[in-house]
């Protein structure tokens, strides 16, 4: 694409296939039809097509594409842009004869919607939560074949738990992170991918209380500008201003009905007093059994619920905005003015989603933010 009469030339997007275990880099391929997006709060995905010109790129692929096996991190130049796991792939023939092997994987993440707990496990004194997370992380990769060599910091959050998980339930790990997080005083958590100072791969465990914060600067982006285009939805289907969580059911009396452990109900008595009509919503967390717990989850998820849908989207020029993967957990200003906009947005937002479209044929690079009020 052009700027300003030069012609600007977007850095290529490459993936690099390795063993998942080791890291060891097995082949260098391109790609095709590329779309890679991540997120805090989900797993983040990657698709794209390898295209087969030959017999011997088909035999590389062989070797190399393993899904449930194979790691991928994705170049874009020199850095590192996306690392994740191989998920599925297919071969397919288009309708003018050209052979491809479509790919599509997952953030790092995800390995862990794949392990479950097969023993109890339990804090023996109130224990900060960030240790929770971390004693998780050392039961899925301490198990033989599980260690992704997924690194974690050594900081603590100030909050203290209590929490007692029984193999019994066969909890799947990933659920039992984002419980663990989803109450009051909680937290969030992914796991960064990026290339260090020594040109290491790695993969990090990030954790933030309440929320993940990066960057310093904010950085100054415009409607018209390098916002090319934006949405701005606000959902109220999911709003809700009186909440009550479901815990697990009592049947230590066998004579007597089986019931559920309830929340204290949650109302947010303000919003009626300013004239909102109620609106009630329920959640369910079948192994908790403690009242506390049971209640800082329902807290946690009004608060969550009051609030409705909104999640801005905005669509960038990356030739004419700073964009890379690490604005995960940054703040932007927006700054809008349009017709919707007579006076003029100006507002600081927090990068929560980043989706890449890389260009090909005729097609600019763009990114697409999703942001959070800050």
């Amino acid at each position: 694409m052009s700027d300003g009469g030069v012609r600007v030339i977007s850095p290529a997007y490459r993936l690099l296939l390795c063993d998942l275990r080791t890291d060891q880099v097995i082949d260098s391929l391109p790609v095709q039809q590329l779309a890679l997006d991540d997120y805090i709060g989900k797993a983040g995905a990657m698709s794209g097509t390898i295209p087969i010109p030959n017999a011997a790129v088909a035999a590389r692929a062989r070797a190399a594409i393993q899904p449930g096996r194979t790691a991928v991190w994705v170049e874009r130049g020199h850095d590192l842009w996306w690392g994740g796991i191989l998920w599925t792939a297919s071969v397919a023939t288009s309708g003018r004869g050209f052979l491809g092997v479509q790919i599509q994987a997952g953030t790092w993440d995800t390995y862990l919607s794949h392990r479950l707990l097969y023993d109890t496990l339990a804090t023996t004194a109130p224990t900060d939560q960030y240790d929770i997370v971390r004693g998780l992380l050392d039961y899925v990769q301490n198990t033989p074949g599980g260690d992704l060599g997924i690194e974690y910091p050594t900081d603590v959050s100030g909050t203290l738990r209590e929490r007692q998980y029984s193999r019994y339930d066969l909890p799947v790990v990933r659920d039992l992170l984002d419980q663990l997080g989803a109450v009051e005083d909680g937290f969030e958590w992914r796991i960064a991918s990026y290339r260090d100072a020594d040109g290491r791969r790695v993969k990090q465990l990030q954790l933030g209380t309440p929320t993940i914060r990066t960057g310093h600067a904010d950085v100054v982006l415009d409607y018209p500008g390098p916002i090319t285009s934006y949405s701005w939805p606000v959902d109220a289907t999911v709003r809700a201003n009186a909440w009550q969580s479901r815990g697990a059911t009592n049947n230590t009396n066998q004579t007597a009905d089986s019931v559920p452990l309830m929340s204290t109900l949650q109302l947010a008595e303000q919003d009626i007093a300013v004239g909102w009509p109620r609106l009630d919503g329920s959640s369910d967390y079948s192994t908790v059994e403690q009242q506390a717990t049971l209640d800082a989850h329902a807290a946690a998820d009004l608060a969550a619920a009051r609030a409705g849908t909104v999640i801005p989207e905005i669509t960038l020029d990356m030739t004419r905005a700073p964009i890379s993967p690490a604005m995960l957990g940054s703040t932007v200003r927006v700054r809008i003015r349009d017709l919707w906009h007579p006076t003029p947005l100006d507002a600081r937002y927090r990068v929560v989603g980043l989706a890449i479209t890389p260009p090909e044929r005729g097609r600019p690079e763009s990114a697409r933010l999703y942001l959070e009020a800050a």
